[in-house]
């Protein structure tokens, strides 16, 4: 749910206060903590690292992204697959076509048809 218009939005003031007076191009990348700031338009073209949890994600503010979090183009959860045994039956098969075609392609190029 997002914030009450009351309110207005979350901006942390330290970003805020790096991005002030400065022109994007010229600024590196700028170094954040505060996955839950929005992006305001004053925020458009630089670039941000945004932390989560392990490292600093580079994310380069377009107008598309103003009014959303910075958190939400950091991911902090490594998306590994669904698993199950239907999948495990898929990968399977997947790998066991793959290797079929391997062997097709090697025999394919490893007897060249030699006309004189």
């Amino acid at each position: 749910m997002s914030r009450s218009l009351k309110k207005g939005p979350y901006v942390d003031e330290r970003v805020l206060k790096k991005v002030a007076g400065k022109k994007p191009l010229e600024t590196g990348v700028i170094k954040t903590w505060s996955r839950a700031c929005s992006i305001s338009p004053e925020m458009v073209g630089f670039t941000f690292g945004v932390h989560n949890g392990k490292s600093h994600i580079e994310v380069l503010c377009t107008e598309d992204m103003v009014g959303h979090k910075l958190g939400e183009f950091s991911p902090s959860t490594k998306f590994t697959r669904h698993g199950g045994k239907i999948q495990k039956e898929l990968e399977q098969k997947r790998k066991v076509a793959e290797i079929a075609t391997a062997k097709a392609a090697k025999t394919a190029s490893a007897s060249p048809s030699k006309k004189k």
